[in-house]
C-alpha cells in the first residue's frame, strides 16, 4: 500500500500541496496522524522538567501543530472550492476531531498552569503579542472552568462544528439544484450576447436545448441585472431568496441551534452574549460600539436612501410602467437608470476588461507599489485544471510566495469570492517559511470566441481579493498564529477594500484597461462615469449593508434572558425599520447567510463598513502623496507585513496619524 503523501515531506516545487498525489481518502488518516504528533509535542511542553519560559512553552506551543494546520486548511479550502459528497461526508468526521483536539489543548489544566509560570517574553512586538494572546486564548476558551462546564463546552463545540458544515452544505445543495431552462428567444430579451452564449453552453453540457439559468452568482446576478422579463426575474429571485429553506432538511432549525449554542458557550465563559465574547478582541471592543456605529450610519443614510428610491420609483413608472418596485426589479432598474443618468453601460465596459489583461495590470500595479514580480508556473500541482499558479518574487528575485488563482464557477464550488492560504508565513529554525496564497472567484467564463470579460463589479472583486492576498504574501512575522490575515476581524477587510481604490484611478486603469479590439484606453467620459457610479445610489447600498450587519448582531447579541425568535420574526423586526422595498413572504436572508453561520463573520459583519471607514482614511494618504508614491507604499507595506503582531489600532494610527473616524463615511454620503 502506498504511503500517505500527506504525512511525508512534500517533494513538490516550493513544498506546495501535492494535489496531484492526494485522494480524498488520504485526509482523515493524515489529520489523525498530525493530531497525534501535535498531542505528543504539546505533552512534551506540558511535562517538561525545564523551567517554563517563553521559548520552550509559549513559542513551542504556537509551532506544535503546524503540519496539522496545513493539512486541515487544505481540506477545508477544497471543501469550499472543489467539493463533492465524499468530501462533505469527510468534513462531518474531521470537524469534530479538530474541535475535540482544540478543546483538549485549551482545557488541559496542567498545560495552563505551565503557561501561567511563564513570567515574561522577549521585548519584541510579536513575542509580546503572542504571550498576551496565548494566555487569553486559554482563558477565553474555558481554561478556568470547572470539570462539568468544560465537558459541556466540549459538547457545544462538537455540535457547532457539525451545524456550521450542515448549514453550508444546504446552501450549496439549494444553489446547485435549481435550474431555469429558457426555451424561447423571447425569454432572452435584454440579455447580453455573451451571457446568452454562456447560458446556451451551460444547457448543452447537460444535453438540453435552450438556455440554462442558475442561482450561481455569475448566472443569477447577470440575469437579474439585464432581463426585461419581470416574470422570470421574479421566479429567479424567489428561488434565490428561498435557499436554505427549500427542503425538509433546511437551515431554519440549524440557525436556532447555532445561535442558541453560541450564546450558551459565551455564557459559560462569563460573557453576556456571543457578540460580547467575539468583540472583546476586535477594534470595536464591545456590542454597544458596533450597534452605535450601525445606528449612526443608518440615521444619516436612510433619509438619503429614501430619496434615491423615490427617484427610482419615478423612473420605473415612466420607463417600465411599474407602479410598485419589488425586490426582483431593483438590480434591473438600477442598471437601466445608471445607463441613462451616468451614460454608463457595463456591457460597453467589458471589452476594456479582459481577464488576462486585468491580471497583468494587477501584477504591474503591485510591482510599482511593492516591487513584486509574478512568474507563471506549470509544474505546481493544482486541484483543478483551471487553477493558475505563480511564483512571486521581489526585485532581487528572492522568493516571496506562491499564488494560486481560481477564477470560474463550477459544480462543487461555493458562490462568492475569497482569499485563503494553503500555508501561512512564519520563521522556524532559522528559515523564513513563505506563504502559499489562493484567490477564488466566480467570474463569467470565457466564450468560444473571447476571453473572460469582466464587468466593473467583478473588477473591484478581483482587486478586493488581491488586497487580501497581498496581506498574506507580504507577511513577515515569526509566529504562525500572528502573521498575514491573522488580525482583528474588523481590520482584516482594510487591505482588500483599500486596494479597490486603484480601480477608479486613471493612472492605474491606463496600465491595463484597453479595448480588446482597438487597444484604446477607457475614454475619459467613461472613466468619469465610473467614478460617479461609485457613489450612485450609495445610500441605498449602505442601508442594505447595514441591514445585514443588524441581522447579524440581532442573532448574536442575544443574552440568556432573550427569547430566540424564528428567522422570519427576527428579520421582520430589523427590516421594518430600514427596508426600502415590500417584504416578500416566505423569503429570508439568514438561511443562506453563510458569512455569519458558516464563515467567520458571526458578530462581525459590521466589519465591512468599519473597514470602509479605515480604508477611506488610509487612501486619503495615497491620494495626497500619489497612488504609486514609494514612501507611502513602503509605510503601507509595514502595516501588511506586521499582521497581528501589533495592535490594529496602533498600526492604523501609525500609518494615518489619525484615530478611526465614522464621520468620513457620513461625509461621503452627504457630499456625494
Amino acid at each position: 500500500m502506498a504511503a500517505n503523501p500527506l504525512i511525508q515531506k512534500f517533494n513538490t516545487p516550493f513544498e506546495t500541496f501535492p494535489f496531484d498525489q492526494v485522494s480524498n481518502s488520504d485526509f482523515l488518516p493524515a489529520i489523525k496522524h498530525w493530531i497525534d504528533v501535535a498531542k505528543d509535542r504539546i505533552a512534551s511542553i506540558r511535562d517538561s522538567s525545564e523551567i517554563a519560559d517563553f521559548e520552550n512553552t509559549i513559542a513551542a506551543l504556537d509551532f506544535a501543530q503546524k503540519e496539522l494546520n496545513l493539512v486541515s486548511a487544505a481540506f477545508f479550502n477544497l471543501n469550499s472550492a472543489e467539493t463533492n459528497d465524499e468530501m462533505q461526508s469527510l468534513a462531518q468526521e474531521i470537524a469534530p476531531l479538530l474541535s475535540e483536539f482544540a478543546n483538549d489543548v485549551v482545557l488541559d489544566e496542567k498545560l495552563y498552569q505551565r503557561i501561567q509560570q511563564v513570567t515574561s517574553a522577549p521585548n519584541t512586538p510579536d513575542a509580546q503579542m503572542l504571550f498576551k494572546k496565548t494566555i487569553l486564548a486559554f482563558e477565553r476558551n474555558g481554561a478556568k472552568l470547572g470539570e462539568k462546564e468544560k465537558n459541556r463546552l466540549r459538547e457545544i463545540d462538537q455540535k457547532l462544528g457539525k451545524l456550521s458544515l450542515e448549514f453550508g452544505e444546504t446552501v450549496l445543495r439549494d444553489t446547485n439544484s435549481f435550474e431555469m431552462l429558457l426555451e424561447h428567444e423571447d425569454d432572452l430579451e435584454g440579455l447580453p450576447d455573451d451571457f446568452r452564449e454562456q447560458a446556451k453552453s451551460a444547457a448543452e453540457k447537460l444535453s438540453k436545448a435552450g438556455w440554462l439559468i442558475s442561482l450561481r452568482p455569475d448566472s443569477y446576478l447577470e440575469f437579474m441585472k439585464y432581463s426585461t422579463r419581470r416574470d422570470l426575474r421574479k421566479k429567479l429571485y424567489l428561488a434565490f431568496a428561498a435557499r436554505g429553506m427549500k427542503a425538509e432538511k433546511n437551515n431554519l432549525k440549524v440557525i436556532e441551534d447555532l445561535v442558541g449554542l453560541r450564546r450558551e458557550r459565551a455564557n459559560l465563559l462569563g460573557y453576556s452574549s456571543h457578540a460580547a465574547f467575539i468583540l472583546e478582541e476586535r477594534m470595536a471592543k464591545n456590542p454597544q460600539t458596533v450597534l452605535s456605529f450601525l445606528e449612526n450610519l443608518k440615521d444619516h443614510a436612510l433619509p438619503i436612501a429614501k430619496n434615491e428610491m423615490k427617484m427610482l420609483e419615478e423612473f420605473a413608472q415612466v420607463t417600465e410602467e411599474i407602479d410598485k418596485i419589488q425586490k426582483w426589479d431593483v438590480n434591473y432598474l438600477l442598471e437601466k437608470i445608471r445607463k441613462e443618468k451616468l451614460n454608463i453601460d457595463d456591457e460597453a465596459l467589458r471589452p476594456y476588461l479582459p481577464l488576462p489583461e486585468v491580471t497583468k495590470g494587477i501584477f504591474e500595479i503591485t510591482r510599482r507599489l511593492f516591487g513584486l514580480k509574478f512568474k507563471k508556473q506549470t509544474n505546481i500541482p493544482v486541484y483543478h485544471p483551471e487553477v493558475e499558479t505563480y511564483e512571486v518574487t521581489d526585485e532581487q528575485d528572492n522568493h516571496i510566495a506562491v499564488l494560486y488563482m481560481d477564477f470560474f464557477p463550477r459544480d462543487g464550488k461555493r458562490g462568492g469570492a475569497w482569499k485563503t492560504a494553503y500555508r501561512g508565513q512564519y520563521h522556524y529554525e532559522d528559515k523564513n517559511v513563505r506563504p502559499h496564497i489562493s484567490i477564488v472567484c466566480n467570474f463569467n467564463r470565457p466564450t468560444k470566441n473571447k476571453p473572460a470579460l469582466l464587468n466593473f463589479q467583478e473588477l473591484t472583486t478581483y482587486f478586493h481579493e488581491f488586497g487580501h492576498a497581498l496581506h498574506g504574501m507580504l507577511a513577515d512575522g515569526t509566529y504562525p498564529s500572528l502573521t498575514g490575515t491573522n488580525v482583528s476581524w474588523d481590520f482584516v477587510e482594510l487591505p482588500s477594500q483599500l486596494f479597490e481604490n486603484w480601480c477608479y484611478e486613471q493612472e492605474a486603469l491606463n496600465i491595463f484597461a484597453k479595448h480588446l479590439e482597438t487597444g484604446e484606453n477607457i475614454p475619459n467620459d467613461m472613466l468619469e462615469s465610473i467614478r460617479k457610479q461609485r457613489v450612485f445610489f450609495e445610500a441605498y447600498a449602505t442601508i442594505r449593508q447595514l441591514g445585514f450587519g443588524m441581522i447579524d448582531m440581532a442573532w448574536h447579541n442575544l443574552t440568556k434572558d432573550d427569547e430566540i425568535s424564528s428567522v422570519f420574526q427576527l428579520e421582520k423586526s430589523i427590516m421594518k425599520k430600514i427596508d426600502l422595498l415590500p417584504n416578500i413572504e416566505n423569503t429570508a436572508i439568514s438561511p443562506a447567510f453563510s458569512h455569519i453561520f458558516q464563515g467567520g463573520y458571526s458578530a462581525g459583519y459590521y466589519s465591512y463598513k468599519w473597514s470602509e471607514m479605515l480604508e477611506v482614511q488610509c487612501f486619503d494618504i495615497f491620494q495626497k502623496n500619489g497612488i504609486f508614491d514609494a514612501q507611502t507604499a513602503g509605510n503601507y507595506r509595514k502595516l501588511l507585513a506586521a499582521g497581528g503582531s501589533t495592535d490594529a489600532d496602533m498600526l492604523f494610527q501609525e500609518f494615518t496619524g489619525e484615530k478611526p473616524n465614522p464621520a468620513v463615511l457620513i461625509n461621503r454620503l452627504e457630499q456625494k
